[in-house]
């Protein structure tokens, strides 16, 4: 089945799982209550997860936070189970760690639970001088050889909420593999 009749057809579905994921101190917290309340919440590391549900349009995504210590990345395969979407955050000024996200981005990728998933990377910390701008990361992750999932990638800052929407809805419309599927 092609990618836009999967979308078209979860749409019709009024639940999705969503998996936010990425190393510690990424912005993936901040990003998750940008999303839920347009506002910037003071926020800890997280241990676990913490999930919340935000609903567009009688649409409701269920958003799963997962801590991204090193200590809690080998549990992320407990979440995967139906689920639809990946929001991988980036630290675009974490240089250093980026080998760090691509090996953790592909053990994702390869997993069965998460064979059906899109893949959604936000480059944060776009507000930073000096940081990598996204077709660097896409390069460096060599996002361009993922052809088994749809794929976007997108600059951000999760502090000012600069570079993203507030609806996941809108997230289907974008080019997915240089595609666009609805």
């Amino acid at each position: 089945m092609q990618l836009e009749e999967r979308l078209k057809i979860s749409f019709y579905i009024s639940e999705h799982k969503v998996i936010i994921v990425g190393l510690d101190n990424a912005g993936k917290t901040t990003l998750l209550y940008q999303f839920l309340m347009n506002e910037v919440v003071h926020t800890s590391p997280t241990i676990g997860s913490n999930v919340e549900e935000i609903v567009v349009k009688n649409t409701h995504f269920l958003m799963w936070d997962i801590g991204g210590q090193e200590s809690l990345r080998s549990s992320w395969n407990t979440y995967y189970s139906n689920t639809e979407f990946i929001i991988l955050v980036v630290d675009s000024t974490d240089r250093e760690r980026l080998s760090i996200t691509k090996e953790e981005l592909y053990r994702m990728l390869a997993h069965e639970d998460l064979r059906k998933a899109a893949v959604l990377i936000f480059a944060n910390k776009q507000d930073i001088k000096g940081c990598m701008s996204a077709a660097d990361i896409s390069k460096y992750l060599t996002l361009s050889s993922i052809k088994d999932h749809p794929w976007h990638i997108q600059s951000c800052c999760a502090l000012t909420g600069e570079g993203y929407v507030q609806e996941p809805t809108s997230y289907v419309h974008l080019p997915f593999n240089n595609k666009s599927f609805i």
